[in-house]
């Protein structure tokens, strides 16, 4: 089964792109866990932080400036915000493709997205 993270950098499958430039998508998280979920995430496939090779590692950083960029656009820079990458199963990782979870709007205790 193709990679629904793939399927939606590639536009098989529809999301409103809040972001999109040569290396990353984001969008908005379908199953939020705050006022403010957006997803960013690599187009090219890999599969966790676990599977990264040396030169994917610029990545990290490009994902955390977009979610910095969208948490200023969503107003939530100010109060506060999260960004999260969950790595395999135990660590709360459910979609076999790096991604970075930003989120915010509301007061984050201990939880993870």
């Amino acid at each position: 089964m193709p990679c629904i993270f793939c399927q939606i950098a590639s536009k098989e499958i529809s999301s409103e792109l809040l972001h999109e430039d040569d290396d990353l998508i984001a969008f908005r998280d379908i199953n939020p866990q705050a006022p403010v979920h957006i997803l960013v995430l690599p187009k090219k496939h890999i599969t966790s932080l676990n599977e990264m090779k040396d030169e994917d590692f610029p990545l990290l950083g490009k994902m955390a400036h977009v979610a910095r960029e969208l948490a200023t656009k969503e107003g939530i820079v100010e109060r506060g915000f999260r960004i999260a990458v969950n790595c395999g199963q135990e660590g709360g990782q459910t979609v076999g493709h790096l991604h970075m979870h930003t989120l915010g709007g509301r007061q984050l205790k201990g939880e993870l997205g």
